[in-house]
């Protein structure tokens, strides 16, 4: 068990999708009693448009009080909301330099990204997804602006292509007891006759569904998610490729986030982690 709290790091971008980015981290935070810390990252190219050295300071100012007034609303909202401490932070500069610091300084368990509402993700060189998929180890919540987590409600989980890191993991064990029986596990394989449901074990208490892969795999998979009402789909980023010939999960990421209309639990390396 961890004996510290877990840490929650939400990297914001204070779309409108931010607020139900929060809802989910806030029930995910009390579920594994975490701390929660909000930050975002404002290019400094964005406010700056003049040479001008003066003019240059008074629109960061001026930017900077409006953007601090805009995010004490949202995190107040929602802390106030659930009775729940949210610290906030923010600056100007590069965003993926100041972002790796972040992580680098505040050693976070989780990070928290939102997936956009009816817009597609893209997982191309700028962006802030890959960057931090590259940048930390540890586990990664995509939360999902249509099908938020809500606090004090029970998880429907489902779990991608190997459930090995969720039952060994020790964070698991504070998520178990917020998830609805059975789990449902999804695995994609090379050939199979059709897609089908069997009971693993009477211990794990899984139902496992398999889906040839194809071209529909993703199609199919997003509609057996949604017709088991799947709120959270855990999905082992480091699974090795040289264990099977069929795409992995990291290899269809791109596919995964963009079509799958869920939050996603990424795994991570660390041991604690999913």
């Amino acid at each position: 068990m961890k004996k510290n709290k877990y840490k929650i790091l939400i990297l914001a971008d204070l779309k409108k999708s931010t607020s139900s980015t929060l809802q989910s981290t806030v029930s995910l935070a009390k579920m594994i009693d975490a701390e929660v810390d909000f930050f975002y990252v404002k290019s400094a190219s964005d406010v700056v448009e003049r040479e001008n050295q003066l003019s240059a300071m008074r629109a960061i100012n001026h930017d900077y009080t409006a953007t601090d007034k805009k995010i004490k609303k949202i995190v107040k909202t929602i802390a106030d909301e659930h009775q729940i401490n949210i610290n906030y932070s923010f600056v100007f500069g590069n965003v993926k330099h100041e972002i790796a610091s972040y992580i680098e300084q505040k050693q976070p368990d989780i990070i928290v990204l939102g997936k956009k509402k009816n817009n597609l993700i893209s997982l191309g060189g700028d962006k802030i997804i890959q960057f931090v998929l590259k940048q930390f180890d540890g586990t990664i919540l995509i939360a999902d602006a249509n099908n938020t987590l809500e606090p004090n409600e029970k998880l429907s989980l489902g779990v991608l292509n190997s459930i090995e890191p969720l039952f060994n993991s020790s964070l698991a064990e504070d998520l178990f007891a917020h998830m609805q029986e059975p789990i449902k596990s999804f695995k994609i394989v090379e050939k199979s006759k059709t897609s089908e449901e069997t009971n693993l074990s009477a211990n794990s208490n899984t139902i496992e569904y398999v889906f040839e892969e194809n071209d529909n795999t993703i199609s199919n998979l997003s509609n057996y998610l949604t017709k088991n009402n799947i709120n959270l789909l855990c999905v082992n980023r480091h699974e090795d490729p040289s264990k099977s010939k069929s795409k992995t999960a990291t290899q269809n990421m791109k596919l995964i986030v963009n079509n799958l209309h869920v939050s996603l639990l990424l795994t991570g390396k660390r041991n604690y982690s999913l």
